[in-house]
């Protein structure tokens, strides 16, 4: 008996209702050389009888298990699977007919790349098709790799999963930015400009997690960028302010209703951070150091602002280079711009942003919102619309504005004069990440959010 090409596999926890769909697009696919795991984990819907029905199918196996979670029943799938090459098939989606002919025919022919995904539809909860979502070929169009695939329909050599250790089970999510991370650096990856799968959107996706996501994201930029901090050393945050030319004098000292100053809310969330060296409050008057004296670290300085850089018109970017030179004298490492202006900005975010530089070797990264209003731009001709609603979305399509509330950098840019440089990626704001107090009456919608938080 030859060997399996694909394992696929679709774990169930009570999604019987969409299941017999995903089942019967695999059992249609127009390649013969595949398997069919399916996995019941622990469901009380009627997820078992549907599996039931295709019980007598030869490529397909049937198991029964407590309730795993995505990752977990991955490896679950690994460890039984015989296919030279995995997939997964989530329970509420759809293969098209020839997904596994086309990814396992790419991975034949290209034995370099390690894994490979498709573009794929999404649809609602009903199944009705609303948007395609397509990726520019990576290493000729497309040489960033921040932004994961999805999680679904990537199809990777088994042997190279099992090599890498399969799948973490500790994040409860974001299992395709995981097996990214591990991919990356070390093997390449590709993506088939065909919509091969149809991705269901509706309330009770994973997708829809937030909180679940962000912190899963967050820990898996963290691991991966542990291995090559100490290259990018030293880390220094920067909180600059200044005693004129804001809507208020003195504005650092301005008090929330947590009782705590924005200068402060600024300190603590660096210090609360082990991946700084240096924590410098950059200021005209030397009126800061009554709050950096409340705060028994080390790392914690005062820098003395030339008031002349204080004008709103002079770039940052020379503060921080006057900064930077005293404490990385060879440009090598990494910037942290602390905003005081922006309160909800919190540790975890700013960790992010250099996780996120030192995972992607980038220049910098910025905190960004995503564009869903209608932006226009004027022409000779009237107004014209940028970001149209097509139906086609690429991923170079999405229009996004940057927060001025995170900013992380090389320190190689500012001896250039630069804040950024050229090679920006950005992490997506979440929840207030974006807010930034800009009159009086942030401030009181500030401490209107800090009273909802409590």
């Amino acid at each position: 008996m030859s060997k399996v090409k694909v394992t696929v596999y679709i774990s169930s926890h009570n999604y019987g209702k969409y299941l017999k769909e995903a089942i019967e697009s695999i059992i249609r696919q127009t390649t013969s050389s595949w398997e069919l795991l399916l996995i019941n984990e622990n469901s009380t819907d009627n997820t078992q009888d549907i599996f039931d029905l295709y019980k007598g199918d030869n490529r397909v196996q049937i198991f029964k298990t407590k309730k795993l979670g995505i990752p977990a029943a991955a490896n679950f799938a690994l460890e039984k699977s015989s296919g030279e090459y995995f997939i997964r098939l989530d329970a509420d989606d759809i293969f098209e007919d020839n997904n596994l002919l086309v990814l396992s025919n790419y991975l034949d022919s290209n034995s370099e790349i390690a894994m490979v995904f498709p573009d794929f539809y999404l649809m609602d909860e009903n199944g009705n098709v609303f948007s395609q979502m397509r990726r520019q070929p990576f290493y000729h169009k497309n040489h960033q790799k921040d932004v994961p695939p999805n999680g679904a329909s990537i199809m990777i050599r088994s042997d190279i999963l099992r090599k890498i250790g399969g799948y973490r089970t500790d994040l409860g999510a974001q299992d395709g930015t995981d097996l990214w991370g591990k991919i990356i650096n070390n093997h390449k990856y590709a993506n088939v400009s065909l919509p091969l799968f149809y991705y269901r959107r509706h309330e009770n996706n994973l997708t829809n997690n937030n909180q679940n996501i962000i912190s899963a994201r967050r820990r898996i930029k963290a691991d991966i960028s542990g291995i090559n901090i100490d290259k990018y050393k030293p880390i220094i945050a920067v909180i600059p302010c200044r005693k004129n030319y804001d809507f208020t004098t003195n504005l650092w000292k301005v008090e929330l209703s947590n009782g705590k100053s924005l200068l402060d809310i600024a300190i603590e969330k660096c210090i609360n951070s082990s991946v700084f060296d240096h924590i410098i409050v950059a200021s005209d008057t030397d009126e800061v150091n009554k709050n950096i004296l409340n705060y028994q670290d080390n790392r914690l300085e005062f820098f003395q602002r030339d008031t002349q850089s204080t004008i709103l018109s002079k770039p940052i970017a020379h503060t921080l280079d006057d900064i930077t030179s005293k404490y990385d004298k060879d440009y090598l490492g990494v910037t942290y711009l602390g905003i005081i202006q922006a309160p909800f900005v919190d540790t975890s975010t700013i960790e992010e942003g250099i996780n996120s530089l030192i995972m992607h070797d980038v220049e910098s990264t910025i905190l960004v919102e995503e564009i869903n209003t209608p932006v226009f731009q004027r022409t000779s001709h009237g107004m014209n619309q940028i970001n149209k609603n097509n139906y086609i979305i690429d991923d170079f399509d999405t229009l996004y504005s940057h927060t001025r509330t995170c900013v992380v950098t090389r320190n190689s840019n500012l001896k250039k004069g630069s804040l950024t440089g050229s090679n920006i990626i950005s992490n997506i704001a979440y929840d207030r990440e974006a807010f930034l107090i800009k009159d009086e009456r942030d401030i009181s919608i500030a401490n209107l959010i800090l009273k909802e938080k409590k």
